[in-house]
């Protein structure tokens, strides 16, 4: 006989493959005002990097209530309208990386793996985020990796290469459209790759009339409504554990809002950069808590959408990372009570370990549980000399076995990805589609330059 629960997970998978149909009362009252409006004003594009569905399916688990007998749903569940494939262009095979990924979402064009803001032949693709400075509207971007990373940096950019990091901050102070810079709000990391030796393009920026913070507070303390260039980290920011606030892609998102809000609209892109890393390091952890901060924006932006039906929020991934799987080895189990305590991430935590005086006790008062015999015997057997690497596979592996949890590459793989929407002609991108027709459904809201 199925169990109950059993029966429940079920309902819940099917309620996420409805998807927007399945959002809660006051959700469907705003999508029907939204209907309504058949082209948005205001578009602001989300990209979880790496989020692919084994990462929603965590976060649900992660976030459920045991007390309560159903899996309660996310911000994100109600919001599912279908899929997208990630593919590259040909050259590059199957799988792709972030720069051709977001090149296809931010332009509509397939390229090499690499490639930022250029065609197969490096030839230069204009991408939705330029064609809205072009019909003058006020653009920005709001990341937690560096402002110059392949993702911000394909919808702002062009080049041959998403490791010239140097020559893409230029480009960014640089580059014009109808004599403007191409961004108007840029929130996000990336100290070392604009205050150079060589070059300082933060007093630039400044030159130009941008105002200018490195702190949170600094940020929240400027005046709305002017062009703002916002640096956090000295490449992308701290961890959402290790951060002076774990939700801060929702603060930086926010206050680009109040930014660039205008009546002539305006296109922003907001990415939650981390969720991959997190993959890339095999971390469960910092993936959930990242997972957390995404929740936290949309949470937001929903918000802001009830208030301003004229808006439209599209969010998805430009692929997903690390193989991650739900259970592992056999073992039909996920335990992610192991991971919902945690005060920091193991990348801090190996690295505070040699300075301990105890690093048994130190690693429980981290991870938020008491370690067994066979784990208190791998961090006994860590000393002084041991590789940060070391230290943070023995924390990993401590996590994963805890969880059960399974990575199959540190890589990336080729599924398809979801696709979530809501807002002002949030319908348009139903089903399972193209990561490169979201950017052509996007220039069509736009329209063509007069």
């Amino acid at each position: 006989m199925v169990s109950n629960k059993l029966l429940r997970i079920s309902v819940i998978a099917a309620i996420s493959l409805l998807g927007a149909s399945c959002s809660s009362s006051n959700a469907q009252k705003a999508n029907e005002e939204q209907a309504n409006i058949s082209k948005p004003k205001n578009i602001i594009m989300v990209v979880a990097d790496g989020m692919g569905p084994a990462y929603t399916t965590a976060y649900r688990l992660y976030k459920d209530d045991p007390s309560t007998p159903d899996i309660e749903l996310t911000a994100l569940d109600p919001f599912l309208v279908g899929t997208s494939q990630t593919y590259p262009a040909a050259v590059s095979g199957y799988v792709t990386d972030s720069a051709a990924s977001a090149t296809a979402l931010s332009s509509g064009i397939k390229t090499y793996n690499g490639a930022i803001g250029l065609d197969v032949d490096k030839k230069p693709v204009e991408s939705v985020l330029q064609r809205a400075k072009r019909l003058g509207m006020r653009t920005g971007v709001a990341v937690t990796s560096q402002i110059v990373h392949a993702t911000p940096a394909s919808y702002v950019a062009h080049n041959e290469s998403r490791h010239n990091y140097n020559e893409i901050a230029d480009s960014f102070l640089d580059d014009r459209i109808d004599g403007k810079n191409v961004a108007d709000v840029m929130l996000g990391g990336g100290w070392s790759y604009f205050i150079r030796e060589n070059r300082n393009l933060v007093e630039e920026f400044q030159a130009l009339g941008y105002q200018y913070a490195d702190s949170y507070s600094d940020l929240l303390a400027l005046p709305i409504g002017k062009p703002t260039l916002g640096l956090f980290g000295n490449k992308g920011l701290p961890e959402a554990l290790d951060d002076s606030n774990p939700h801060r892609l929702s603060v930086l998102a926010e206050n680009a809002i109040a930014h660039l809000e205008n009546v002539n609209g305006y296109f922003l892109l907001v990415e939650a950069s981390q969720v991959d890393w997190a993959g890339h390091g095999n971390d469960i952890a910092s993936a959930m808590a990242e997972m957390d901060d995404l929740e936290a924006t949309i949470k937001m932006l929903k918000s802001y959408v009830e208030q301003h039906p004229d808006t439209l929020v599209v969010l998805t991934a430009d692929h997903s990372t690390g193989g991650l799987t739900i259970g592992a080895d056999g073992d039909y189990r996920w335990s992610p009570e192991f991971i919902q305590n945690m005060k920091a991430s193991i990348m801090l935590t190996a690295e505070k370990m040699p300075a301990q005086e105890d690093m048994t006790l130190y690693v429980e008062s981290v991870f938020g549980f008491e370690l067994n015999i066979d784990e208190k015997n791998l961090i006994s057997g860590i000393t002084s000399e041991t590789d940060i690497k070391e230290r943070r596979a023995i924390l990993k592996s401590i996590l994963d076995k805890r969880t059960n949890t399974g990575w199959t590459t540190s890589g990336h793989t080729g599924v398809d990805v979801e696709v979530y929407a809501f807002g002002a002609g949030a319908q348009s991108f139903s089903g399972n589609i193209n990561n490169t027709d979201i950017a052509k459904k996007i220039f069509e809201f736009l329209g063509e330059v007069k």
